[in-house]
């Protein structure tokens, strides 16, 4: 079950992070993996098992997205799996937050899902597969984060929007919400009281999420046999959502 050999996957943002770990589980399953990230991604293409290469692509930037993704089909011949996985957090209050760090953000979070579906889908076959990575912030507001929240939600409901879209052309299209997780880009907040408490009294399992703990996950949902699940929204998230 679950074997995604010879199959070649798109992952935005996996130069760490949960990119990084999904990248690791589904090529343990035998896939191929493009890294698309604006950091170096040569250190996670070292820790992968099957053929890989790491593309430097800018997720705001219509052109590098639109040139990459055919440099992808180009290199391994096809495109069967694409993870929207890239992201930014950065606190947004409503009246203190410029315009151009709402933009910036809203480009890279959702923008930059839309044209890599828009690229991608035209080289997938039938039975392909997006998965796009949201987060328990789209549908539980958190305070100070106003473009975080809403990048999110969009997600949420672009990912159903896909799924009807694409379903004509059986590829199947779904939504990973993980609760909190420590990454480089939450590390700040991991060490915050707020993030404390909840941990300890909101979260019934009582810890923070494992970047690993999403990888099985990511490859069912690229797998075959995830063939009957589309526009699904599925929280991963020790509990947190459960009383939310």
């Amino acid at each position: 079950m679950f074997n995604l050999k010879d199959k070649v996957a798109v992952i935005t943002g996996a130069a760490g992070g949960l990119g990084e770990s999904m990248a690791i589980a589904l090529s343990k399953q035998g896939a191929k993996i493009a890294i698309f990230d604006i950091k170096d991604g040569q250190g996670t293409i070292k820790k992968l098992k099957t053929k890989s290469k790491f593309y430097k692509v800018d997720m705001s930037n219509d052109k590098n997205i639109e040139e990459t993704v055919n440099l992808v089909k180009k290199d391994f011949g096809k495109i069967d799996i694409l993870i929207n996985n890239a992201g930014v957090f950065y606190p947004t209050i409503i009246n203190s937050t410029k315009k151009e760090e709402w933009e910036k953000l809203m480009a890279i979070n959702v923008t930059g899902y839309f044209l890599m579906a828009k690229y991608c889908t035209p080289k997938m076959k039938s039975g392909g597969r997006i998965i796009n990575v949201a987060s328990v912030a789209g549908h539980h507001a958190f305070a100070a984060s106003s473009a975080y929240n809403a990048s999110k939600g969009a997600v949420i409901s672009l990912t159903k929007s896909m799924a009807m879209e694409y379903a004509p052309k059986n590829i199947n299209v779904n939504a990973i919400c993980p609760g909190f997780f420590v990454t480089p880009m939450t590390q700040g907040l991991a060490k915050t009281e707020g993030i404390k408490t909840t941990l300890s009294n909101a979260i019934p399992l009582k810890r923070s999420g494992k970047s690993e703990e999403l990888g099985g996950l990511a490859v069912y949902l690229s797998s075959d046999e995830c063939s009957y699940m589309t526009g699904s929204i599925i929280n991963i998230d020790g509990g947190w959502t459960c009383h939310l």
